[in-house]
């Protein structure tokens, strides 16, 4: 059973929107060293900010073809991801899973790029609630997590699965 928030979630609004994306291809999954602003040192997908007037989808390809240089193909959104944050503005974010790309990924100024087999992720060089999504994403069921944190630490949560409807349906 999952404690009282200390969140009021039906009154709550994020501040800030924004994407990530993650792209699997042969057994290994492309994670980015972000250089720069919200989270610079961790390990996590590409992503950020949606611009106004920009969907999330147009925002999660822009993001990493700026990011990395790539274009994913296909993407398609898994979850969402609620974040209370303690000191930063609130984050609403939409988070998506790739199963090809075209380019060559390449380091620019925000990231570095780096695959890991899926076996060998480095949850423990990325924020602390991706240990409880990243798993349902890679196994391509949908999600809506709700996250408190005081710092870098998760003090709440709650992960509701299969509960984003992808008019597309599962594809593996």
């Amino acid at each position: 059973m999952t404690p009282p928030s200390p969140i009021d979630w039906a009154s709550w609004r994020a501040e800030i929107h924004a994407t990530l994306l993650f792209i699997v291809r042969d057994g290994e999954i492309l994670l980015i060293e972000k250089k720069r602003g919200l989270g610079a040192g961790k390990i996590n997908g590409p992503g950020g900010k949606i611009d106004p007037g920009e969907t999330p989808l147009e925002c999660v390809v822009r993001e990493t073809r700026e990011e990395l240089g790539i274009t994913a193909k296909r993407p398609r959104k898994l979850g969402e991801l609620h974040f209370a944050m303690s000191d930063v503005p609130d984050i609403l974010c939409h988070v998506f899973l790739a199963r090809d790309f075209s380019g060559q990924p390449v380091e620019t100024e925000e990231a570095k790029p780096l695959w890991y087999k899926l076996g060998d992720i480095p949850y423990e060089r990325m924020w602390k609630d991706d240990i409880h999504w990243l798993p349902v994403l890679l196994d391509e069921r949908s999600f809506h997590g709700r996250f408190v944190f005081e710092g870098e630490e998760v003090v709440w949560q709650d992960m509701q699965l299969d509960t984003y409807w992808d008019p597309e349906g599962p594809r593996h």
